[in-house]
Parts: C-alpha cells; structure tokens; sequence
C-alpha cells in the first residue's frame, strides 16, 4: 500500500495550559507527571495529524526538565513528528513558559516520544514517509534514525554491527 508522504510542517501540535494549584507540588511548581501527561497529549496529536491513524505511546526516549515552571505560568507544548519509520514516529516536544506578569517567553523543557499506529484491532500499520523542510526539520529527521537504532540496541533487538548510522558517529 503506498501512502502520500507528509511535510513535516503538516504533522504538528500546539497545546497551552495554566499552571494551576492542583498541577503543583508542594513547592508550587509542576508536577513532573502533569508535564509529562501533556507532552504525551501534545505528541499523539502530532502523530495522529501526520498518519490519520489510531496512535498509541510506545516509548519516551528522552525527557530533560531544565528548569521548574511555577504555578501561575503558561506552558505551550510544541510537538512535531521528526521522523516516520515503518509504523512509528518519533515525536519531538519543545516546552516553552511564559511569564503572566511579563509575557517574557522561553524554553523550559524538551522530550522525545515514539508512537505507533495501529488499527482496530491495535496491530501496527503503516505510516507515510516524513518529509523535513527547514534546517532545523533535516536535523532531527537525521538524528532520529541514530536514535531508533541506540534503543533498538538497547532492547536486545539490533546488534550493534548492525547499527550504521551510530558507528558512522564514531568512523
């Protein structure tokens, strides 16, 4: 079956949210579990525009939080696919927070998420190729498979000779 590849700029997600008392620990900051329950929300938004399909989280690769987000803040999650592979999409999620006193703006926090879709049944499917357009797209497009063999590596189902992309990093 052929599938229309898809811009990255097509395959995206914006989400924004208070900060609200029931969101933070005891020190008034986000919880890490509320972020981490947006960033899942924000990238299978993503993964669903970019294939059309039923979407399920298979891994978190990465998550850094850099810096607390205080109750009061505004955070807007940008999510965009980097990469689709056969039936999985890693999904790269840009955390930003905004001052409400002085709408000063700036990245807190980033992670990378990888889902596959699925059909009726939950079988994985097939999803259209990727296409990245700006500089900043062809680097993550590129990374990404460098990343997908390290935790295929990692899980016992690729053997490291078989890894090219990651030996040609140190060649």
């Amino acid at each position: 079956m052929s599938l229309k590849a898809k811009k990255a700029s097509e395959s995206f997600s914006i989400l924004t949210e208070f900060v609200l008392p029931n969101d933070t620990n005891t020190l008034g900051n986000l919880m890490g579990g509320r972020l981490l329950h947006w960033m899942d929300i924000a990238a299978a938004i993503a993964a669903h525009r970019h294939c059309g399909r039923v979407v399920v989280t298979a891994s978190v690769n990465n998550v850094s939080f850099n810096q607390p987000i205080r109750l009061g803040e505004i955070v807007t999650l940008e999510s965009k696919v980097s990469r689709a592979f056969n039936s999985s999409m890693e999904v790269f999620i840009d955390v930003w927070v905004e001052n409400n006193a002085t709408g000063e703006k700036k990245k807190c926090n980033e992670a990378i998420y990888t889902f596959v879709a699925v059909d009726q049944l939950g079988n994985p499917i097939h999803v259209p190729e990727l296409i990245p357009e700006t500089d900043a797209e062809k680097r993550r497009y590129e990374g990404a498979l460098r990343r997908r063999q390290l935790s295929l590596i990692l899980a016992g189902k690729m053997k490291p000779a078989d890894a090219t992309e990651l030996k040609a990093l140190f060649l």
